[in-house]
């Protein structure tokens, strides 16, 4: 792993790079761009730039209407926003009529830190995973989100990328081959399959090392893509293992945690443990504090993979 990035920063800098490739490219945010890190394009593009001030219903709005006019539109404010407060606009004036919008909401999760529970979305995975024809995009670093934002682009259909608040460790190199709606396989083991995403890819990496020490070895999958989700390597993996836990940061229920059960129930159920928020809300806090009062770290994972290993007999 290489330097910490925090993936909002590696956002604000791959929009200056498909600004540049793509000029119907345009940005749209709710007063929040130094946050968002979208103040970046506004420099270099302002007739491509709109603050819509906050006023998130509208800002989604705006974005349909110039995605309907031929834009590929980049809306970006904190996820909690985004998600809660423009949910009907996002469902019936983006999702509904499958225009190419894309949704880059940051200050996901708890690693929002001190701002508190009001501010913590761990529940925004779960409710654009639920809205028909739109795209999750959760990415582990800096490295995977540049690669998110251009595969987003490319894509026809509207796309919710999930971005954070602090620095995070650099997984992947600049040859790193990201493919939307496919899952990485970083590690390959026999005893368990740990499938994270987000900022706990790394912590399943340490999490598979600790394990190693104890004989037991894991695979880690790197799901970046929520939805679709890569069923096939999920199962592929659930039957060589014949064990699993999932790692978010976010609410255990309908983000990863919810979409892997959901695909091993119907296909290969297996012992399974899911490691995230477990239904509670967050409060203020570093974000290493909130992480491991939470249980989102590397021992939490260790603790779950050996569990289910028991489990399985």
């Amino acid at each position: 792993m290489g330097k910490n990035v925090a993936t909002r920063d590696a956002y604000g800098e791959a929009l200056l790079e498909v600004g540049a490739a793509y000029p119907e490219v345009v940005v749209l945010d709710a007063d929040l761009s130094k946050s968002t890190k979208t103040a970046k394009f506004a420099e270099r593009y302002p007739e491509r730039f709109f603050n819509m001030g906050i006023a998130e219903q509208n800002l989604m709005g705006t974005a349909a209407g110039l995605a309907a006019a031929g834009k590929i539109p980049f809306a970006s404010t904190f996820a909690i926003f985004a998600t809660g407060r423009a949910f009907e606009q996002i469902r019936n004036s983006i999702a509904y009529p499958h225009l190419n919008v894309k949704i880059a909401a940051t200050h996901a999760g708890l690693t929002v830190g001190e701002d508190g529970g009001s501010h913590q979305a761990t529940e925004d995975i779960a409710i654009m995973r639920a809205i028909p024809n739109l795209t999750v995009l959760v990415p582990a670093d800096g490295v995977e989100t540049k690669k998110a934002v251009w595969a987003a682009v490319r894509h026809q259909g509207p796309v919710y990328l999930r971005l954070g608040r602090p620095a995070v460790p650099v997984i992947f190199g600049e040859d790193y081959d990201f493919a939307l709606g496919r899952a990485a396989v970083l590690r390959e083991g026999d005893k368990v399959a740990l499938l994270a995403t987000g900022i706990m890819v790394s912590e399943a990496l340490k999490a598979a090392d600790l394990l190693a020490g104890e004989g037991i070895e894991a695979s880690v999958i790197n799901v970046s893509t929520i939805k679709p989700l890569d069923v096939e390597t999920v199962v592929t993996f659930a039957r060589r293992c014949g064990a699993v836990v999932t790692a978010e940061e976010h609410n255990i229920l309908g983000g990863l945690g919810g979409a892997v059960a959901e695909a091993l129930a119907e296909n290969c159920p297996v012992p399974m443990v899911r490691v995230g928020v477990r239904d509670v809300f967050g409060r203020s806090g570093t974000p290493e504090e909130l992480l491991q009062a939470y249980g989102l770290t590397a021992d939490s994972i260790a603790g779950a993979a050996r569990a289910v290993v028991r489990r399985k007999g």
